[in-house]
């Protein structure tokens, strides 16, 4: 689907600007130039999509359904279902989360797919099986969705609704007004989804973009080795200070897979790859920024840290048991 901006990514890079494809620098620009073109089409897409969702969506009867059935958790499974079949990124997710908030669906319920969006998708389960076969694939998708599951029960739990910042609520807030006016014209229905997915994109775009450049600049100057003196099999800490590592990091699933692979192969144990990988796509320095606009520090905080111990318990489970 990004073929073609990966193709200018690469024009703009080495032919335009003239950089050495192996130097650092044409590695993280070329890596800000691709994501940056490919998340702004995203946040449009997808918000235009999510103002169009708010609209016609019963969201009432949906938070009924969530809210007040005893559903025993499955709200929590179908939102991590739902986000292990979404190939997005942390950064792509985010949209998809607002749009969530601002349909009333409950934040614990939202954070499920928040969490596990990034870190299982299809792409990266096809690599992983190539790489390590059915048994590792299905532990490590089922580790993604325990997180996504509990994660997002917790952070339920917690009520820290009155953390998220207010244009998110009034996003549904707005809809109510705009039901007073029945039967809208096309056109009308046009400029309203047009004017509210451009909103929304512009408040989140510039932590975006900060968020990638400090990704990029990761991306291009961070060698892999960096990490491999410090996530040592004879370290007892290893898992998390492989998660903490992780942290100023930005990459996919897919593009991190490499990265897991070879530290594997430098002896480090699979537990301890993985509680880094999964560390760097859901937990990312870059998201932070980005989420920093839509939440208050508090909540993000919150969020980050349960995140972060459930990849440590995950680590050390894995190395238990594949020991």
């Amino acid at each position: 689907m990004f073929y073609p901006v990966e193709l200018f990514a690469n024009w703009f890079t080495y032919n335009l600007l003239g950089l050495a494809q192996e130097s650092h620098l044409a590695g993280s620009v070329q890596f800000f130039v691709y994501d940056s073109i490919k998340i702004l089409i995203l946040l449009i897409l997808i918000n235009y999509s999510m103002a169009i969702i708010r609209h016609f969506l019963p969201t009432e009867k949906i938070r009924d359904f969530l809210t007040k059935r005893k559903l025993y958790g499955l709200d929590y499974l179908f939102a991590s279902l739902f986000g292990c079949i979404t190939p997005f990124c942390t950064c792509s997710s985010i949209p998809l989360f607002v749009g969530f908030l601002g349909a009333r669906i409950p934040l614990g319920v939202t954070f499920s797919f928040l969490i596990t969006s990034p870190l299982v998708n299809e792409a990266a389960v096809a690599v992983f099986l190539s790489i390590w076969g059915w048994k590792i694939t299905l532990m490590y998708v089922g580790a993604g969705l325990i997180i996504g599951v509990l994660g997002g029960f917790i952070l339920g739990k917690l009520k820290l609704e009155k953390y998220v910042e207010d244009f998110v609520w009034k996003a549904s807030a707005k809809k109510l007004e705009d039901g007073i006016k029945t039967n809208p014209s096309k056109k009308e229905l046009f400029n309203k989804f047009t004017a509210e997915s451009f909103d929304i994109t512009k408040k989140i775009l510039p932590y975006v973009l900060g968020g990638l450049a400090i990704g990029a600049a990761i991306h291009g100057y961070v060698p892999d080795n960096f990490f491999k003196k410090y996530i040592t099999k004879e370290n007892p800490f290893a898992v998390p200070l492989a998660v903490i590592l992780a942290v100023p990091l930005y990459a996919n699933a897919t593009g991190v897979i490499p990265v897991v692979q070879s530290l594997v192969a430098k002896g480090i144990p699979l537990g301890t790859a993985l509680a880094f990988m999964m560390a760097t796509v859901g937990l990312s320095l870059p998201e932070a920024l980005i989420l920093k606009k839509v939440m208050k520090l508090k909540l993000l905080l919150f969020f980050f840290g349960i995140v972060a111990l459930g990849m440590t318990l995950i680590g050390y489970l894995f190395n238990l048991v594949l020991d």
